[in-house]
């Protein structure tokens, strides 16, 4: 028999998430904690799908105007709208001139995709594969792919965690941009830094504007957590509103996965702001030929289920409440275990817990305390010591305090 024509293909590394999960669900051990997922998880270590959802999802069943017919190739234009707005804010300037447009896609991960194909073919020049994108140190590992996967072929770092104060590098993040050269692409995090947690306050945020405003560099935003951060929408947009206010063109990439708990549905929504509707017009056209050949049109499901909710005030209401409820319960993990770990004396500074916000914290475990963590107290976190602060339950809460306590004091 003749030999696969796939023989030479290799084996690609498992996705590190991913296999922290199937790891986790393979160990056997009654003490197994799971810190690594992505996801929010109640008190009761369980996925939680909000009230408002469930009572959006029956409205939709029971409408029977609704059918499955194509939606446009950009999407639903109330889900469209509507995402738009909470982010950009109702009193919006770029909203009340008509210069922004959006388009819905496949989660977050799809809006920087087709952000970033456009911005290849016609960003700063025809097809230009040459512009620096400039992505945090540390970041989501996808941030890179996405870029690197659409053509971009100068991928750089910029400074943004300060190991040793554990907290953000401002002069070293604001030296990056002072060199880097006009028109570079910048990747910014909206709020709650994925994996640091560690955000710029509004008077940094508005350093980093002028800096990027006076050197011609083009702001990215990813906008995966507005209101699961702080329990407050506008609280958690502030940077992307400051710099539509300072008259920016920009992108902001938006997720409905975490604040709207819809995972598997892949909402998503790609908020553009530009100088004039022309512009924005013209930019919708290309993005509308790229979405055409990358999955031509999306689900509707998810999209109707955020736009249902936000375009009625009482459902809109009953979001905030539930958003609220998940953001309190990460802002209670944090102090309680930032409590624990200072009561028991652990080595270090702890602070840092409670001043990063959001789903996840940036521990400062090293690898060779969290394989510790893994292997002796069957506690799961990624190699980079980020753990989910979702993955805290007041029944987990002293185990997991003392064996970082533990893996602290024993491993250097």
């Amino acid at each position: 028999m003749a030999a696969s024509i796939f023989t030479a293909v290799p084996r690609a590394p498992p996705v590190a998430v991913f296999k922290l999960t199937a790891d986790f669900r393979e160990d056997g051990d009654a003490r197994k904690v799971n810190l690594g997922v992505g996801a929010y998880r109640t008190d009761e270590g369980q996925p939680w799908v909000l009230p408002v959802v469930k009572k959006v999802e029956q409205m939709i069943a029971s409408d029977n105007s609704l059918n499955h017919e194509y939606l446009p190739i950009l999407g639903l234009p109330e889900f469209r709208a509507n995402a738009s707005r909470i982010a950009l804010g109702d009193d919006s300037p770029a909203i009340k001139e008509n210069r922004i447009g959006s388009v819905q896609s496949l989660g977050g991960t799809g809006a920087l995709r087709i952000g970033a194909e456009f911005l290849r073919r016609w960003y700063n020049g025809n097809n230009n594969t040459a512009t620096p994108v400039y992505i945090s140190t540390p970041s989501w590992e996808n941030h890179n792919s996405v870029f690197v996967d659409a053509g971009f072929k100068d991928i750089r770092t910029y400074h943004y965690w300060d190991a040793a104060k554990r907290g953000l590098d401002l002069q070293g993040l604001l030296d990056d941009m002072e060199k880097a050269p006009e028109f570079s692409i910048f990747i910014l995090h909206a709020c709650a830094h994925n994996p640091t947690g560690t955000d710029p306050t509004p008077d940094q945020w508005k350093q980093i504007a002028a800096v990027m405003k006076r050197r011609f560099l083009f702001p990215f935003f990813d906008s995966a957590y507005q209101g699961f951060a702080s329990g407050s929408l506008d609280k958690d947009a502030w940077a992307v509103r400051y710099f539509v206010s300072e008259g920016f063109e920009l992108f902001c990439a938006q997720s409905f996965s975490k604040n709207f708990g819809l995972y598997n549905e892949r909402v998503g929504n790609l908020t553009v702001v530009g100088k004039d509707a022309d512009n924005v017009q013209r930019v919708l056209s290309q993005m509308e030929k790229i979405v055409r050949t990358t999955w031509s049109n999306p689900p509707s499901q998810g999209a109707r289920i955020v736009a249902t909710t936000l375009s009625s005030p009482q459902l809109f209401a009953e979001w905030k409440d539930n958003v609220k409820t998940m953001a309190d319960r990460v802002l209670l993990m944090r102090s309680e275990l930032r409590s624990r770990l200072e009561s028991l004396g652990t080595p270090g500074t702890w602070n840092h817990i409670t001043e990063q916000i959001g789903m996840f914290s940036f521990t400062g475990l090293n690898p060779k305390q969290v394989e510790y963590m893994i292997k002796e107290k069957h506690i799961y976190l990624m190699a980079s010591g980020r753990i989910n602060m979702c993955g805290l339950t007041t029944k987990n809460l002293d185990y997991v305090s003392k064996s970082i306590h533990e893996a602290v004091t024993k491993i250097q």
